[in-house]
């Protein structure tokens, strides 16, 4: 894709001014009908019903996209909202149980933190990412996955970054050099020399030795599961802006030229890339909102070394955001439906949250939308104050 091929950025504005007008509606909406709740994904387009969680990992999208509207908007009462919101999550900071901890505090503590240097605030950033790295297996050098110790998901690429940032924060090389492993050994295992990536590895807890490629969401073990290839583009990007290591950059890049030979014109994939012709291809707009994202973060990351793919992956992130952007996607002409953006899928073969809104995905679509309109504003993905360990 070329940048002529893609919308003009001030072209483009209006549709994501009136996004950015939906999600404002409905994140409102949210509050109001169900106070102190956190949604995870839609049943028949409403977010409080009695579906299963799976794990509890999405509170971060929630008061995160208050975050994002309090920056925007400039309203006090979304600031105060987003505060409170986050304080609801602050005792997640010892949460062991999860390996989420990253989608919990990046979205809410950090530009809570960013905006007032509060140390107390520091501090819960801090733990969070010391609670995460005691999830490390030092003889697979790996964070386990909260399914099991032997597992190893692509999704920690997203939230391997909380640790960087505790490093960072707290002058600790030791606990830099442990994310450096996992990033290392996610490359090594998950992430397939064609791009693609594998959802979950599985080692031998003893010895540290790969065994196997396996998926709880992908259709298959060798398959192409699109939202781990998002969480893999995004995640290897955001993990540049900390070590500055090409390697990290590499893998990011691999993962985008993957997706993007892939994805259909609109650049909004199906769930799995692999999933054959039928009533089982459906989209999943999580996916294309991730990728979205994350494109838009590589295109400034490669901007010195590689003008020309920069302008590449900046386009193919407004044209993401573009085909969001309609009445297909976005929910603006449906005034029962509680979420933003329609059409996500959760976990297929659950059947939980297929073919409804999913909090990831209203999330990371108005952090893109937001990175666009307030593009040189944002700060960038890598630590915001403190001594570096490196």
């Amino acid at each position: 894709m070329t940048e002529s091929s893609s919308p003009d950025t001030e072209a483009l504005r209006p549709k994501l001014e009136r996004a950015y007008d939906l999600a404002d509606r409905q994140v409102r909406r949210t509050i109001a009908q169900h106070p102190d709740f956190f949604p995870i994904y839609t049943e028949h387009g409403k977010w409080h019903h009695g579906g299963e969680l799976w794990t509890d990992w999405c509170g971060g999208f929630h008061a995160g996209m208050m975050w994002l509207l309090a920056r925007h908007t400039g309203d006090p009462w979304w600031r105060q909202q987003a505060e409170h919101y986050s304080k609801l999550l602050e005792h997640r900071q010892h949460d062991r149980a999860v390996h989420d901890l990253g989608f919990i505090f990046l979205s809410t503590y950090l530009p809570w933190y960013r905006l007032t240097k509060d140390e107390a605030l520091r501090q819960v950033l801090i733990t969070a990412g010391r609670t995460l790295a005691l999830r490390f297996n030092p003889h697979g050098r790996y964070l386990r996955s909260f399914v099991a110790p032997e597992s190893l998901f692509i999704d920690i690429m997203m939230n391997v970054p909380i640790i960087f940032l505790a490093a960072a924060e707290a002058g600790d090389r030791a606990l830099y050099d442990l994310a450096v492993a996992h990033c290392r050994t996610t490359e090594r295992t998950l992430v397939r020399p064609d791009g693609s990536t594998a959802h979950e590895g599985i080692f031998d807890v003893e010895t540290g030795e790969f065994l196997r490629e396996s998926t709880h969401q992908g259709l298959r073990p060798d398959s192409a599961w699109t939202r781990g290839l998002a969480w893999s583009l995004y995640g290897f990007t955001k993990v540049h802006g900390f070590t500055g290591d090409p390697a990290d950059l590499a893998v990011a890049r691999r993962n985008a030229e993957y997706y993007l030979a892939r994805a259909p014109r609109s650049l909004v994939p199906p769930w799995d890339f692999d999933v054959p012709d039928g009533p089982d291809r459906i989209d999943d707009t999580s996916a294309a909102a991730i990728a979205a994202s994350g494109l838009w973060d590589l295109a400034a990351a490669t901007r010195r070394e590689d003008p020309e793919a920069a302008d590449s992956y900046r386009a193919a992130s407004l044209a993401i955001l573009d085909s969001l952007c309609t009445d297909r996607y976005l929910a603006w002409n449906d005034p029962e439906w509680e979420g933003i953006l329609k059409h996500g899928v959760y976990h297929f073969h659950k059947r939980l949250g297929v073919d409804e809104s999913v909090m990831w995905g209203e999330f990371f679509f108005l952090e893109a939308v937001d990175k666009v309109l307030h593009a040189g504003h944002q700060p960038g993905p890598g630590r915001p104050s403190g001594p570096s360990p490196r």
